[in-house]
């Protein structure tokens, strides 16, 4: 079986722009319906994907998190070059984490993290959770239960620099969320078993800005942009992005 290998995309529509940031060992499908959305509603929007992701696990593994932070960096900037001079930033778990660094670190017109992790997890959890991703992934590829035993043997001896380097970032981002005064609306699901979902209790009270909101998803997980409730997501989103004091 061959998988058809997700990619950055651009969805060009009005003079407002939306950067949509994917989570870890996500990819930009994870976020592809909300653009759609929010394009037929008049925004341009533009997705970048990180280096690592969207391939083969072994590969994943050789990138760390200021490599996706340039990847990040770089979507901005793309959208910038095009002449959208004002952007809003919607992230998606470490997307999330990555929009409220966008929100201290260059002009962002509001943001919007989803399930954005803000407590350190242990390596190992983490660990886990990457061995998941690449077992699943090895059967997407229609690959034999034998041939990916054989493989995940050999993809557990490689070395995980990655995970301490996300950790120190998600604590970094915690240690500044106060700097974010962008207006901000925080997303997160109740049935959110990938991270601790108090996150978002510090990310709501710690912003600054003086346009904030929060909202809890009743019968959501942590993918909350292809849960159950995804289509009063999309809502609620545009409704936020339409209260911002655009130029146009």
């Amino acid at each position: 079986m061959r998988l058809v290998p997700p990619k950055p995309f651009t969805f060009k529509s009005g003079t407002r722009a939306v950067l949509l940031l994917h989570g870890f060992t996500g990819n930009t499908a994870d976020i592809r319906m909300l653009a759609r959305y929010l394009e037929k509603k008049g925004y341009t929007c533009h997705a970048p994907l990180y280096k690592g992701h969207g391939v083969p696990p072994e590969e994943l593994v050789h990138t760390e998190p200021k490599d996706w932070w340039n990847d990040v960096l770089n979507g901005y900037e793309f959208l910038k070059n095009n002449g959208y001079d004002e952007i809003a930033v919607v992230g998606l778990s470490l997307g999330g984490v990555f929009s409220l660094k966008l929100g201290y670190t260059v002009p962002v017109k509001g943001i919007i993290p989803m399930c954005a992790p803000m407590y350190i997890k242990s390596e190992q959890t983490m660990y886990e959770g990457i061995l998941y991703y690449a077992r699943k992934y090895k059967q997407s590829e229609g690959k034999s239960a034998e041939q990916i035993e054989r493989e995940m043997l050999e993809f557990q001896k490689r070395p995980m620099t990655t995970l301490k380097a996300l950790q120190e970032l998600i604590s970094d981002v915690r240690n500044h969320v106060e700097l974010v005064y962008a207006p901000t609306f925080v997303v997160q699901a109740r049935h959110d078993h990938i991270i601790n979902p108090n996150s978002a209790n510090i990310i709501y009270h710690e912003v600054q800005s003086d346009v904030k909101e929060i909202k809890w998803y009743e019968e959501s997980g942590h993918v909350i942009t292809l849960d159950k409730e995804r289509d009063q997501l999309h809502k609620d989103v545009f409704r936020f992005l339409e209260k911002l004091n655009w130029k146009e």
